[in-house]
């Protein structure tokens, strides 16, 4: 669910949300940039709520950490968020054709333009790495749901066309892959390993594990914004990483190779949320931001004049507690047991008193809460949001450790609140969060060096973050029209308990008045969606954007 920010003054008509919409992938004109007002010694900041740990959007720590935020203008996926939760097609990048049947198959045609930021172009083997790394997630530490419904990739090294066949019945939500910050340069994975592009291709083809394991090596790690390798992040979206920072801050730069229309904005960085927002907003630094702290002590509703507006929303994302797929928990009576001492009800009351705004209990699985058919399946889940002490007492005496992506007080209450609805079944839950714990923290499959299934145990039993149910779960259907199918996957779900839905996630905006074409967006790649648009005027109200200006 997108909405407005009041304040911005942005009176946009439906006709101008659609331009803005489109302007990530058919953009305006380039405006020349203007000087930086006198007095800000920082340069156009972008302040993200998580960390900036990876551009690597697809591994466990990229989803953990909603990497798209900053890897979304890196690697624009095949399909780009609208302001209003559209899925547009990026026809700057490629263009697709699904031909339907019982086995789907859709053919993708890359443009001759899409080139990296080294010059190299954009080729079916950087498609043939992502779908690689998600349907091995065992060998790669991935976390790209979607692709268990994919059988197969066929393409020739080099070429700029290739075909994704599914699995007899499925790929309904096909749009969801090779989404922002998952197609990653495989050229230069090569390069790191030593090997011919043609080879590495070849090893991709293979189900040999020895044969991925460097590869997966390089995918995992060497993405990691903490050991910056700028021969390995080269880029294909209107920007490039230049340097980060002692902070952890990535300074972006126009990507000279980029196919679309050039930034409006030569340079941004992007502080990740542990940097000092109060700073930031002091020395001018801030201009946008999606704020970890949804009422933070230096912004002044009441003052005469706020150079930041600062708001929060109901956003579309559900906060979900995901379970491992091995150990204790990956048993669905274990997991049906602790849900039952699982309120969702409160849960949601615990995050609305922090953030100030009245979030709803999302109990859904398969669809957002916004999404027109969650009335119509909420009957399958509902009679499961009930507590039964009893049945959840058949766990008493163990613990349970959860853990969020970094600390703050909003999810503390939320785990806070589940601790209190769990001690009378004499459960004990523990909050481990700090250190940066991810996805990868709980118990899962690795490989060994020569090959061997190897158990890990992690340091986390249970993960609290947002998802987007429609890149979370494959779905037999997106049709109204066969709504009985998505209540059978929903009852299933519910059954299995891979994750317990448990209320919407609030989004704290601040933006300056004098910055244009931010369009507020509460998806997984923030409200930085389209930053290549943002333009700073600094000394008056930001100009309106219009159809005219195309």
């Amino acid at each position: 669910m997108t909405r407005h920010t009041r304040s911005l003054r942005m009176k946009r008509t439906t006709a101008a949300l659609a331009a803005a919409a489109v302007a990530f992938v058919a953009s305006c004109a380039q405006t020349e940039n203007s000087e930086k007002p006198e007095g800000t010694h920082l340069a156009f900041g972008y302040q993200v709520a998580d960390e900036l740990r990876t551009t690597n959007a697809g591994s466990l720590e990229g989803a953990s950490t909603m990497a798209q935020a900053l890897s979304g203008s890196l690697y624009p996926g095949v399909y780009v968020p609208g302001p209003q939760g559209q899925m547009i097609p990026n026809t700057d990048l490629v263009r697709m054709q699904e031909i339907p049947g019982p086995v789907r198959r859709v053919n993708y045609t890359l443009s001759d333009r899409a080139v990296f930021s080294d010059g190299t172009p954009v080729t079916c083997s950087d498609y043939l790495l992502a779908f690689t790394a998600g349907t091995n997630p065992e060998i790669f530490g991935s976390h790209m749901p979607l692709f268990d419904d994919t059988a197969k990739l066929t393409c020739a090294p080099g070429s700029k066309e290739f075909t994704l066949i599914f699995k007899e019945g499925k790929g309904a939500r096909w749009r969801g892959l090779f989404e922002a910050g998952t197609v990653l340069p495989a050229h230069a994975v090569a390069k790191q390993l030593q090997v011919p592009l043609d080879d590495l291709h070849q090893d991709l083809l293979s189900e040999n594990v020895s044969d991925l394991q460097p590869i997966a090596e390089v995918w995992r790690q060497g993405f990691d914004l903490r050991n910056f390798n700028p021969e390995l992040q080269v880029s294909f979206g209107p920007y490039t990483v230049a340097k980060v920072g002692e902070q952890g801050e990535v300074t972006l730069r126009a990507n000279d190779f980029y196919y679309g229309d050039a930034p409006q904005e030569p340079e941004l960085v992007v502080w990740p949320g542990s940097a000092d927002s109060a700073r930031l907003a002091e020395g001018g630094g801030l201009i946008v931001g999606d704020l970890r702290d949804i009422t933070p002590d230096w912004y002044d509703p009441n003052a005469e004049i706020n150079r930041l507006t600062v708001e929060t929303v109901i956003g579309e994302l559900t906060e979900t507690l995901t379970f491992p797929e091995v150990g204790t928990w990956s048993s669905p009576e274990n997991r049906g047991a602790l849900s039952k001492c699982v309120d969702p009800r409160r849960v949601a009351e615990a995050s609305s008193a922090v953030s100030g705004i009245e979030v709803p209990v999302t109990p859904l699985h398969i669809v957002p809460h916004g999404d027109p058919m969650a009335k119509r399946l909420m009957g399958e889940a509902e009679p499961n949001l009930n507590l039964d002490i009893s049945r959840a007492s058949a766990l008493t005496g163990m613990e349970v450790r959860i853990a969020y992506a970094y600390p703050n007080e909003r999810h503390a209450a939320m785990v806070e609140s589940i601790r209190q609805s769990c001690e009378p079944a004499g459960i004990t839950i523990i909050d481990v969060t700090g250190g940066g714990k991810t996805l990868a923290d709980l118990p899962r499959i690795e490989y060994g060096e020569w090959g061997q299934e190897v158990w890990t145990e992690g340091e986390v039993d249970v993960f609290l973050h947002p998802i987007n149910p429609m890149r979370e779960y494959p779905a037999s259907t997106n049709r109204s029209q066969e709504i009985g199918l998505l209540r059978e996957q929903e009852k299933t779900l519910w059954q299995e308990l891979p994750s317990l839905p448990l209320s919407a996630q609030p989004a704290t905006f601040a933006i300056d008045r004098n910055v244009s074409n931010v369009v507020p967006y509460t998806g997984l790649s923030g409200i930085g969606w389209n930053m290549n648009r943002w333009y700073l005027t600094p000394s008056a109200e930001a100009p309106e954007e219009s159809a005219d200006s195309k």
